[in-house]
């Protein structure tokens, strides 16, 4: 875990916006010693939340499969994609 004292920020805003990228984790700021906030670059944020969505995505498919929904094949899904990608054209 990465931590940095909050006068970190306020001391050096860009060497700490360089290092927030560099290191591509997130950052915990501390104040008077006890954990404040948490701080990311907004690319590592953009993928955090991106996995958050897929996890919850695989979660509801995991739920289907359990409560022995239909299944699609390939070529289904394929085909509703297609489909949804030549109603965007239209």
């Amino acid at each position: 875990m990465n931590i940095k004292p909050s006068t970190t920020i306020r001391q050096d805003y860009n060497g700490f916006s360089k290092y927030c990228h560099e290191i591509d984790e997130p950052v915990v700021l501390t104040r008077n010693g006890e954990a404040d906030l948490v701080v990311m670059s907004h690319e590592a944020f953009r993928r955090m939340e991106a996995r958050i969505k897929l996890q919850s995505k695989l979660l509801v498919a995991e739920k289907q499969i359990a409560e022995g929904e239909q299944l699609l094949d390939h070529d289904q899904v394929m085909a509703r994609i297609r489909r949804k990608i030549d109603a965007a054209k239209e």
